[in-house]
């Protein structure tokens, strides 16, 4: 589409301020005014994608639904548009290198010298309007990962400098700062932000929209010697009040004209005022909750909570439609062990045991499959949460010989978890999972058909170990039923034990799904039983 309007966010003076929410937050508010929208991520590092980073690093590895690992930055993106992302919508360092090295070894570049201006730059401008063109987006908001004054950052904002020149009143830049709040003497600085700006003129890009983070509201007079300092008008020096709920930042950038100043510079209509009657339902629900609903996360990233962001925001979004505040318990699974157990978890009223890779910390999701099914305390394994099931189902039930997953123990005489033929040869860790979105026939009358109210369901996958079908028909006769069954493969997708009042296991990832206008019908399932649980209790 020729006519793409390109909106680009930077950041400058601390990072992790919200470059992402703000970014979905003003997607969302176009999207209401009848805008096709789209939101790219950039990210400087040199890895090909997050797939092979540890959550540690960098939050949670999301997947979307062609198969990409992504920022997870993607998920806020789709929980706030409710629009599938893909491959297009982020874009790394390492990938953009990747694709200038290959080009050159091919001989594209006729024998030329390759550097930065212009190669590394025309493929970044090249990914950039790729997404808009191909997919005939009207606008496409691109952030920028990372600080301006960063060295990683500089062939970016090179490339929205130049964007910026070809593309005129196509594009537009929103500069996203910090004004911290110094409560020695009272006083909300302007000068950090005033000094961000200035090394982002001192690469030749003018911001046009400065957003503020800010513990404190902004006077007028803040706002326009800000406007003064950085040579934009008053009005679009626009505060990002720190609030209690993400979901509350877009009714804010509403209420500061966010989108009417945008639309303003990008020469497009404003017609009207977007009603978000669904999303202020939602945000009306959020705040109403009074009671609480304690639900148990377990486990081995807990010390950095964006390890596990999607699975939070899927509970939350349960919760809020259940009429509850979950009250989130992150407990480490190497923490967990035979004396403590009970102790950790007899006051939750649900278990979730979360996705992760290798050994470490097994033995404590082991132990918490075990206290929920044998206290029939409401369960949800996602992923290896679901191969715990199993590993501690043929364990304990079953009494299998050193039953275990061939990724813990290689040497398992019965891997009841185990790798896929087709991977068994390979190596390389970046390209051996199954990824994004298959297909999977429910079972009638299981929790899981009657959550779904459907007999055929799509849902994403990140992954390389698999229930082992050899077991299959020991484990259902010993009372672990396939609820769920992949139609192309017959590899098992969901396990149950119908004896228990809601124990499930999914070997894909729900949370990626969930968003705030349409919450996962798992996720619902799980908290409403997490809610007859507790009240069982309370009348017990």
């Amino acid at each position: 589409m020729p006519d793409t309007r390109y909106v680009f966010v930077t950041g400058g003076v601390a990072s992790s301020l919200g470059k992402g929410i703000i970014s979905a937050s003003l997607a969302k508010l176009l999207q209401a005014r009848g805008y096709r929208v789209t939101i790219q991520k950039l990210d400087p590092y040199l890895n090909v994608d997050p797939g092979t980073l540890n959550p540690y690093e960098h939050g949670e590895c999301y997947v979307t639904e062609d198969g990409a690992e992504t920022d997870l930055d993607l998920g806020h993106y789709e929980r706030f548009l409710n629009v599938p992302t893909s491959q297009a919508n982020n874009v790394t360092t390492g990938r953009i290198y990747q694709n200038v090295i290959n080009k050159e070894r091919r001989g594209d570049y006729l024998g030329k010298t390759v550097q930065i201006i212009p190669h590394i730059t025309d493929e970044i401008k090249r990914n950039i309007k790729l997404l808009g063109s191909k997919h005939k987006f009207d606008v496409v908001i691109t952030e920028i990962g990372g600080t301006v004054g960063d060295i990683e950052s500089l062939p970016y904002i090179e490339a929205v400098r130049q964007l910026k020149w070809e593309l005129g009143h196509r594009a537009t830049v929103i500069h996203l700062t910090l004004v911290p709040y110094l409560a020695a003497s009272g006083e909300l600085k302007t000068k950090p932000t005033q000094h961000s700006v200035k090394s982002l003129l001192e690469i030749g890009v003018q911001p046009d929209v400065l957003v503020l983070r800010t513990e404190h509201d902004l006077s007028s007079d803040i706002r326009k010697k800000v406007a003064l300092f950085c040579n934009v008008d008053s009005r679009a020096v626009v505060q990002s009040i720190d609030v209690s709920s993400i979901y509350e930042v877009p009714v804010k950038m509403q209420e500061e004209g966010l989108d009417e100043i945008i639309l303003e510079k990008l020469q497009l209509p404003i017609e009207g005022k977007p009603e978000l009657k669904e999303w202020k339902n939602f945000l009306s629900k959020l705040k109403a909750a009074k009671k609480t609903i304690r639900i148990g996360l377990v486990g081995k990233y807990v010390e950095l909570a964006d390890a596990y962001k999607s699975i939070i925001e899927a509970l939350n979004h349960a919760g809020t439609y259940n009429d509850r505040k979950v009250e989130l318990r992150l407990i480490h699974s190497e923490n967990i062990n035979q004396e403590n157990v009970e102790n950790t978890l007899k006051d939750l009223h649900g278990i979730l045991v979360a996705p992760g890779f290798g050994h470490r910390g097994i033995e404590g999701k082991l132990l918490a499959v075990r206290y929920a099914r044998e206290k029939d305390v409401p369960f949800f394994g996602i992923c290896l949460g679901m191969q715990c099931a199993v590993i501690e189902f043929s364990q304990n039930v079953l009494k299998l010989e050193k039953p275990n997953s061939r990724e813990m123990d290689h040497n398992t005489p019965n891997p009841v978890i185990d790798l896929m033929e087709d991977q068994k040869n390979i190596t390389d860790k970046g390209g051996t999972m199954r990824l994004g979105a298959y297909e999977c026939e429910l079972k009638n009358n299981t929790n899981s058909a009657r959550a779904y109210q459907k007999d055929l369901i799509h849902e994403r996958h990140r992954h390389r170990y698999e229930f082992n079908n050899e077991y299959l028909q020991q484990f259902e006769d010993a009372g672990m039923i396939s609820a769920g069954i992949n139609p192309d493969t017959g590899l098992v997708e969901i396990v149950e034990i119908p004896k228990n009042k809601w124990f499930v296991g999914v070997q894909f990832h729900p949370e990626y799904s969930s968003t705030v206008i349409k919450p996962h019908p798992m996720f619902l399932a799980f908290v409403k039983a997490a809610i007859e649980h507790e009240e069982e209790g309370k009348k017990g």
